[in-house]
């Protein structure tokens, strides 16, 4: 499978969604390097008074919130989502779910789960990476009555700038100070093998901050690894980046998995798991990866947490007919 000329896809973006970061002049990185789009600018804040930014939920005896951090917007041209796809396919889908067929929209919204002795942050939003249109995470934290200080441990699914760029401030301090991080030890070296272009692409302007700042604290795992017994486990879900990982909270009936960006649309994703999202660094492996996750998932009933589904990213996947679709709660 040809992947995406990855400079004509950041132009494409740049030029599309009028972005946040557009005053920043990026090269065309890596090709072997998938690009991560920037935000489209916005004249509202990521996030809204009048509506819920932090919703409660129970995993087992332990309690979940979903923290809104933003959101991102594409336009549906088959360049980002269902790449190789006509916009018109992509449009059917849509259209039978009774979504507007000419974008194509996701949430950014992190998961913390208190546990009895810990305070649990999987991925930490854009941060300022992504302008006004994201990095809301710690106003939803605020208003789950949380404090960024209380964080015991940080588990990244993978560096991307909308998964990792909040972990550390402005000044390039770290944003939850007494956390452990956690993160795949592939993806960790990718973090630190970083170049400004590369970066770029992932949208992660402050890596060179966040890798100083996160070196102290990072716990960098192997696939399958056991972070927290009986707590957090890691998944390994390949494609995405060298060390993508979800990761499976709490245990049986009372699990939850955080599948991180194994999928990015909620209908796209879900229906058509052999098609081409452009973020993917190896798009082969992710779509057999995302095909087997979503049949697994809906054969044992697993109870889902979709870091860019619909609000609040709680759900299950389910079997219709020759395909699968997802059920929020």
């Amino acid at each position: 499978m040809n992947k995406p000329n990855i400079g004509s896809l950041t132009l494409a973006i740049i030029a599309t969604l009028t972005l946040a970061a557009c005053s920043r002049e990026a090269a065309p990185p890596n090709t072997e390097q998938q690009a991560q789009p920037e935000a489209p600018a916005s004249e509202t804040s990521a996030l809204s008074n009048d509506q819920v930014n932090a919703q409660t939920f129970s995993i087992g005896e332990f309690t979940g919130f979903a923290l809104r951090d933003g959101g991102l917007e594409f336009p549906n041209d088959n360049k980002i989502v269902g790449v190789g796809k006509t916009p018109e396919e992509i449009a059917q889908l849509l259209s039978a779910a009774g979504l507007p067929t000419d974008k194509l929209s996701l949430n950014i919204q992190p998961l913390l789960v208190k546990t009895p002795d810990r305070v649990l942050l999987f991925d930490t939003g854009a941060g300022a990476n992504f302008g006004p249109s994201a990095g809301g995470l710690m106003k939803s934290m605020s208003e789950a009555g949380v404090e960024a200080a209380s964080v015991t441990d940080v588990f990244l699914s993978h560096p991307h700038g909308d998964h990792a760029g909040g972990l550390v401030t402005a000044e390039g301090a770290l944003a939850f100070p007494n956390a452990t991080i956690h993160i795949a030890a592939a993806d960790w070296a990718f973090l630190q093998g970083l170049d400004a272009e590369t970066a770029a692409s992932i949208g992660l302007s402050n890596y060179e901050s966040q890798v100083a700042a996160m070196s102290p604290k990072v716990n960098a795992f192997k696939p399958g690894a056991e972070l927290l017994p009986g707590v957090v486990k890691a998944v390994e879900i390949r494609g995405h980046t060298p060390g993508h990982s979800g990761f499976l909270i709490g245990s049986g009936d009372n699990s939850l998995l955080y599948i991180g960006d194994s999928m990015h649309h909620h209908v796209v994703s879900v229906q058509k798991p052999d098609w081409t999202i452009a973020f993917d660094r190896d798009a082969p492996t992710a779509q057999k990866s995302r095909a087997e996750l979503i049949a697994q998932s809906a054969a044992s009933g697993q109870r889902i947490y979709a870091v860019h589904f619909p609000y609040p990213g709680l759900g299950k996947f389910e079997k219709r007919d020759d395909s699968y679709v997802w059920v929020a709660e």
